[in-house]
């Protein structure tokens, strides 16, 4: 069975595409940002390319974006001590702002941040393949983040700014940073993800190091000015290189207090082990997921299709949120098969910038070979590739395969593909489901397509207390981002959401004294002559 569509015309000319979205010419990166000034990188670089190639008279060729600095360990723990050293103890101006004062900071970068939309834009779609639609969706959506971030952060302290008075004694509880943050973001959302923890340690008033992903690291380079003039010097350091080289470094010091990564559970455990203080890190992780989708013999089959098709492929399955697995039952397996195959083959391939493409080619080097070898073994021992041109590839791109029966002795079955392959596996009896579920080394979420309220019932108690989120009728994902995003097992630590992240990167700090007029007068004078800036009543409209 072949694409439904010819792979030889998949990579264009450089003269076809829209002159808007021509790759611009090769971009030099030596600066990042340490203790508020752009620093030059003297040293290697390594060398950033897109997932696109260009079709040429000598065959196709990958398209070289630029470079970006390999610091070492040494400029990287720079960045770190200009952190420490801005935080100072907790003495530092950043984390003693008043909150308004703050959000003020976070505001005026929000602002040059929108300067940069198309910039950004662009480079999402070279460098990690997103489409248009979803790379812009990405950018404002991150912007919509932040102003959600502030306005819950006004919320917050505005709360807080009220005394209480509890068995005769008088406090007030606000929230304080808790130190230095390490950010570190993924490669599929590079700029959403990034700043869904990048954002809030910053506006509770941590000073931070922020490594960008893998790939998508280009995109922050416009964004560099805007950080560097935003924010006071050594409030906010990005740094560049192999993780190897750099976080390693960080970590064993022993200066990180708050760990924000988004990657796999393996590397989050081993840059954890580093830390020689671990009671003392706080860790924010978005892990590893095998989510699957639970199709019921009772079920809006066209609903139930149409949720999974976009929750296994939307960004090609590069999502921690994706649908990796389908448990669908016998009765309906046939006609299921035959739906999502029909619309799977509806799925628009092509360049990002094309209108309507669903299907774009994958970032990671390596990828394409690991899903063939994942493939290769699942029909090996007796999966079919259901859909035409399952798992057929050229260079960065590989086209969706559909693959039934998968059983427990595929590798398909417990690891986590992270791409275009979509494992189906039969079942009669949902014990078999359940079974998986408890059996699994993740827990983020799962979804259940059915409308029998008895089964649906029975499921949800079975599966409350294995993931962070149940979806009915409905494919996993994060949004909205005012609901908790979170995991069990191997899948996170800690919650995010615009309200949790606050609170993540941040520790109740108490103020207490007794009910008694002489106190009572003591506090009323350090709040009338603003004489502190915990103690307080202002109110933040």
């Amino acid at each position: 069975m072949s694409t439904p569509f010819d792979l030889a015309e998949l990579f264009p000319r450089l003269d076809a595409i829209p002159e808007a979205y021509r790759p611009d010419a090769p971009v030099e990166q030596r600066e990042y940002l340490v203790n508020g000034e752009l620093r030059s990188w003297p040293g290697p670089l390594a060398a950033v390319r897109s997932p696109v190639f260009l079709a040429t008279d000598a065959g196709d060729e990958q398209v070289l974006l630029g470079s970006t600095p390999l610091l070492d360990a040494d400029a990287a723990l720079a960045a770190l001590d200009a952190a420490v050293a801005a935080y100072d103890h907790g003495q530092g101006l950043w984390p003693n702002l008043r909150v308004a004062e703050r959000i003020q900071h976070v505001e005026r970068f929000l602002a040059r941040m929108r300067e940069q939309r198309g910039a950004v834009v662009k480079l999402l779609m070279w460098e990690i393949g997103k489409n248009l639609k979803d790379s812009e969706k990405e950018f404002d959506r991150t912007c919509d983040y932040i102003v959600d971030t502030i306005e819950a952060l006004k919320a917050l302290d505005r709360r807080s700014s009220r005394f209480e008075l509890e068995q005769g004694t008088l406090g007030q509880i606000r929230r304080v940073p808790l130190g230095v943050a390490l950010c570190m973001g993924p490669y599929n959302y590079p700029l959403n993800e990034t700043f869904t923890t990048l954002i809030p340690a910053l506006i509770m008033g941590n000073t931070v190091v922020f490594k960008p992903a893998k790939f998508g690291v280009l995109l922050m380079r416009p964004l560099l000015e805007a950080f560097r003039d935003s924010f006071p010097a050594g409030v906010i350091n990005i740094i560049y290189g192999r993780g190897r080289d750099t976080v390693s470094a960080l970590m064993a010091s022993g200066k990180v207090d708050v760990f924000a990564f988004i990657g796999t559970h393996k590397g989050a455990s081993d840059l954890k082990k580093l830390h020689p203080k671990p009671h003392r890190l706080r860790a924010a992780l978005g892990l590893d997921a095998k989510n699957p989708g639970i199709v019921l013999p009772e079920v809006d089959l066209d609903n139930a299709v149409n949720e999974a098709l976009t929750g296994a492929l939307s960004f090609n399955g590069q999502r921690c949120t994706a649908l990796k697995i389908l448990f669908v039952h016998e009765q309906v397996l046939q006609p299921f098969l035959d739906k999502f195959s029909a619309a799977l083959a509806r799925l628009k391939p092509g360049m990002p910038w094309e209108p309507g493409v669903a299907l774009t080619p994958l970032p990671e080097p390596g990828k394409v070979a690991y899903l063939q070898a994942v493939l290769a073994d699942a029909v090996a021992r007796g999966a079919r590739v259901i859909n035409p041109g399952g798992g057929e590839h050229r260079e960065s791109f590989f086209y969706p395969a559909l693959l039934c029966p998968v059983d427990p002795q595929m590798r398909l079955y417990r690891e986590e593909q992270f791409g275009p392959l979509v494992p189906v596996v039969p079942y009669a009896d949902l014990d078999e489901v359940i079974d998986y579920v408890l059996q699994s080394d993740f827990g983020q979420q799962l979804s259940l397509f059915g409308n029998d309220p008895q089964q649906i019932g029975r499921l949800v108690d079975a599966f409350a207390n294995q993931v962070g989120r149940i979806n009915i009728n409905a494919q996993c994902q994060r949004g909205p981002d005012t609901f908790p995003f979170n995991g069990r097992k191997d899948s996170a630590e800690g919650t995010l959401s615009v309200h949790d992240a606050l609170r993540v990167f941040s520790i109740r700090t108490l103020v207490a004294t007794r009910y008694q007029d002489d106190n009572k007068a003591l506090i009323s004078e350090i709040i009338r002559q603003r004489a502190s800036g915990f103690l307080t009543t202002d109110y933040i409209f």
